[in-house]
């Protein structure tokens, strides 16, 4: 059981590019931090074999061991780890409140950077491709495809935006919709449907990715008219069905927007003052780890400028991070 009586200067939620970066600021601008994470932590990076557009690593590196470099560094500057889901949240008053179990974490301050999960087709085998011909970002594991004939699933601004970008490394690119017409604005349709490398099967699904040792080697669809089925070889399949933000537990008391995104302003200030969110779960457009990473940095500067603004409270004590009462 948690100590009732402790309240943290800084607890971040999430440990992806975003959560592990403010922790490192966090740890080094006022000590040890407290950090929650779920059973699998480091976030989509650990589902991503290879990294080879996060600066500073010119040969690359693996998404997991990436993360683990962040997490030590973290560790170093004095982070707590806490292994927990976190079940509810309340933000009504400060210090606020965050259940993992029968445990309540209370903090001054706190770092929102529970990321977002791509949405998926459901199919069995679809994680266990992440990283061997299965991707959710074109941006993140185009260059992998050079010369070789890649799928693209969806038809929304995501879609053809992953389509067009991946027409700079294959040779062919297959867009499957379950429609007759896109669903993106008209200037990104218009860039898809004209574009000489980029094909389209309308009113399908797709019901199967083929695979051997290798990874991908094809799919399979189904005319959602007709009934019949298709195979079409390929060595790539991009997942662009959208992305759903891990914003559950904030709603009704976080302002977003349709999507589920927290919204910020003024950096990564949201509309309760001194919650801060960072990442992918208030980034719509950009979804890279290196976004994230520096949001995660502004949210941990403008959290300990909020901790240094607060108003002096004499029934408090507060060491290495922990405000205790005295006496």
């Amino acid at each position: 059981m948690t100590n009732p009586d402790v309240i943290y200067e800084t607890i971040i939620l999430g440990s992806g590019p975003a959560g592990l970066t403010a922790a490192i600021y966090a740890g080094r601008s006022r000590c040890c931090p407290l950090l929650i994470h779920g059973v699998q932590p480091g976030g989509q990076l650990t589902t991503t074999t290879a990294v080879d557009n996060f600066p500073g690593f010119p040969e690359g590196i693996d998404g997991p061991d990436l993360m683990d470099n962040m997490r030590r560094q973290a560790e170093r500057f004095g982070t707590r780890f806490v292994e927990g889901e976190v079940t509810k949240v309340d933000l009504q008053e400060r210090p606020f409140r965050i259940w993992t179990g029968n445990d309540i974490y209370r903090c001054l301050t706190l770092i929102i950077s529970t990321g977002a999960s791509s949405k998926l087709l459901g199919l069995g085998n679809e994680e266990s491709l992440y990283g061997r011909g299965v991707s959710v970002c074109a941006t993140c594991d185009g260059f992998f495809y050079r010369d070789r004939e890649v799928v693209v699933v969806g038809g929304g601004d995501t879609a053809m935006e992953e389509a067009v970008f991946l027409t700079r490394f294959a040779n062919k690119v297959t867009v499957v919709h379950r429609r007759d017409s896109l669903r993106a604005t008209p200037v990104l349709a218009d860039r898809a449907l004209t574009h000489k490398q980029i094909n389209f099967i309308w009113n399908s699904t797709l019901t199967e990715i083929l695979e051997d040792s290798t990874g991908v080697t094809g799919i399979r669809t189904r005319n959602l008219k007709s009934g019949e089925e298709t195979e079409l070889a390929c060595d790539g399949v991009f997942i662009a069905i959208g992305h759903r933000p891990n914003t559950e537990l904030f709603l009704n008391q976080l302002e977003m927007n349709d999507d589920g995104y927290i919204l910020t302003r003024n950096g990564t200030q949201t509309n309760v003052s001194g919650v801060f969110a960072a990442g992918d779960v208030q980034d719509q457009q950009f979804r890279q780890a290196v976004t994230a990473a520096g949001t995660g940095c502004m949210a941990a500067i403008q959290a300990e400028r909020f901790l240094d603004n607060l108003p002096y409270d004499s029934t408090l004590s507060c060491k290495k991070g922990i405000c205790m009462p005295k006496g």
